[in-house]
């Protein structure tokens, strides 16, 4: 049976918050305009959404299923042709197709109600043509955690988005104080606008000018704590280049910033600055610092036989310039493919 009071819950309780709440009447009265609008909204995602689940379903049900395969695209066309004259847009061949799709990437209907009220159908046509149950989970995570607009989802999953976290995880096999998801690589810093010719601190400077864009880049989570921290050990100033803390790891997160290709002299000078911030700047209820060392280029046979993971440290290249889409995907593909051979020999 549809419950009535529960889809009105969130409109009386805005209702309760304008009529009791402080204030001159002009600003209650629009407070609850726009929470009202935000609601409407919200309820008629939800609805188109399961509207388009259930079409998908009798469509590949009583067409697709019914082994009436040899007329699929026929039905199908004809059944667009008549909508789209009773109702207009919305129900071409490719919208019923994707309508299909989605009852078949996503069978559970409980589920599709819930994503309905996290994210809207545009959100879900971007990641309807993501191949792999893994890498849609992903992306739905992203970006209901992190509010994504559908233009940031849709850039996340063209940057590929799920590959590079993937390529990051290579490097944390079991028994790593680098925890799952931690990291990205390569990150894509196209946005810095640095040249081809460029120091460590423009591109610090870079990415403090444009950390929004950076934190984005990084994932969700972060938050910017400080950039050239300043540690004494032995009378002696260190300067750790930026500081960041993760909400959902529960820790500090140090990077280190290298022009150039990775050296294994980078893992001594980090793990220094970890030790440090463990036992100096670590609050009784958070998880040990990890950190990052940003290169240019990684050495990835370097990096393997290092083992730094044990010791929570990660490495990961950074791009400044970014090829044409095309070759883009196709050189973090090869580097996937790569980092999927190195596990299986692990293994």
């Amino acid at each position: 049976m549809h419950d009535e009071n529960k889809d009105l819950a969130p409109l009386r309780g805005a209702i309760e918050a304008a009529e009791a709440g402080p204030g001159a009447l002009v600003d209650r009265v629009s407070t609850l305009v726009e929470q009202t609008r935000g609601i409407v909204a919200m309820q008629t995602n939800s609805a188109l959404t399961l509207m388009n689940w259930h079409i998908g379903h009798m469509i590949d049900v009583e067409v697709l299923k019914q082994k009436r395969a040899a007329y699929d695209q026929e039905i199908v066309a004809t059944l667009s042709q008549q909508l789209t004259g009773r109702f207009g847009r919305g129900f071409d061949r490719t919208n019923l197709t994707r309508m299909v799709r989605f009852t078949q990437q996503f069978p559970d209907l409980d589920s599709v109600a819930t994503l309905s009220q996290q994210l809207s159908w545009s959100h879900l046509k971007e990641i309807l043509p993501v191949r792999t149950t893994e890498a849609r989970a992903f992306y739905i995570d992203q970006a209901v955690s992190g509010g994504l607009s559908v233009r940031a989802l849709r850039d996340l999953i063209g940057r590929q988005g799920f590959e590079r976290k993937e390529i990051a995880n290579a490097q944390t096999p079991g028994g790593s104080m680098v925890p799952t998801d931690s990291f990205r690589d390569p990150y894509l810093l196209d946005f810095l606008g640095l040249k081809d010719t460029y120091a460590e601190r423009d591109l610090e400077e870079a990415i403090v000018r444009d950390l929004e864009s950076f934190l984005l880049e990084v994932g969700n989570g972060w938050t910017f704590v400080a950039r050239q921290k300043r540690m004494t050990i032995d009378n002696e100033d260190f300067y750790l280049d930026l500081l960041f803390y993760s909400r959902p790891l529960h820790r500090l997160i140090a990077v280190e910033l290298k022009v150039g290709r990775f050296k294994a002299a980078h893992e001594g000078q980090i793990k220094l600055y970890l030790k440090w911030l463990d036992r100096y700047e670590r609050r009784p209820d958070e998880e040990p610092p990890i950190g990052l060392i940003l290169c240019t280029e990684a050495s990835r046979e370097q990096i393997e036989l290092l083992e730094m993971h044990k010791e929570g440290i990660a490495v990961a290249e950074y791009w400044t310039a970014l090829p044409p889409k095309a070759e883009l995907q196709q050189r973090i593909t090869e580097i996937y493919r790569a980092a999927q051979e190195r596990i299986a020999r692990r293994q």
